[in-house]
């Protein structure tokens, strides 16, 4: 992502930066929604998009599909509290003329980041979209309605789509998964916290549904270094 994300670039002296690398249709990145937004208020992010669903991976909505994310969705839900509406279960994961496809979103990831630095929020929108409201976030039009709900110019943010979509888009996804399999991340979310280039893959999943202990635990690091 573009490093209008961070407060701070990586690699500043004593600056940390966490890394989280992401895929917008992961129900796990869901999950841990609350954390990243506590993080936010401690350490800079930069967003890295790995496109778990995109390309030769996209997948249309079938009943395999619903059999094989409910039990995922289930977990999520009592481990961290994060809530999935009715309009996502009994609408969107019936519907089999949808199509979960990664890259849609995260170009809009990419243009809110670009053009103000709003790539985390949304992606929060993008998520309630999904497991709440049950909508096509595959869909440009649906994107651009979303980019819109966080205050983002519609004009001007369909340039900025226009100019990531494509290769631009393909080329953050490797970048990601390079990185990925450069701090042996296990898949995602992965959340990295980086000090003067070094990196440190954090275990974020132990604070599910605690994000002021979370965030608690981020300022300890920020300040400590360690």
């Amino acid at each position: 992502m573009s490093e209008q994300t961070t407060s701070s670039r990586p690699g500043t002296s004593g600056a940390v930066t966490l890394h989280y690398i992401l895929d917008p249709l992961c129900g796990w990145c869901y999950a841990v929604a609350p954390l990243v937004q506590a993080a936010h208020q401690v350490l800079p992010i930069q967003l890295h998009a790995g496109g778990m669903m995109a390309g030769p991976n996209r997948r249309p909505v079938t009943p395999q599909l619903r059999q094989m994310v409910e039990p995922h969705d289930r977990r999520i839900a009592q481990l961290s509290g994060q809530p999935f509406g009715e309009a996502y279960r009994d609408g969107l994961l019936c519907d089999q003329s949808a199509v979960f496809d990664s890259e849609p979103p995260i170009t809009a990831i990419l243009a809110a980041d670009e053009l103000a630095g709003r790539g985390l929020d949304l992606l929060a929108r993008i998520q309630t979209a999904h497991y709440v409201e049950g909508r096509r976030i595959a869909d440009p039009a649906v994107l651009r309605i979303l980019a819109r709900d966080i205050g983002l110019d519609g004009p001007t943010f369909d340039a900025a789509y226009a100019a990531q979509q494509g290769e631009p888009t393909q080329a953050h996804i490797r970048a990601s998964r390079e990185l990925l399999a450069c701090v042996n991340g296990a898949g995602f979310p992965t959340l990295v916290l980086e000090r003067e280039g070094r990196h440190e893959v954090v275990d974020i999943m132990g604070y599910l549904g605690q994000p002021s202990a979370w965030r608690s635990h981020l300022t300890k690091v920020s300040r400590s270094g360690s």
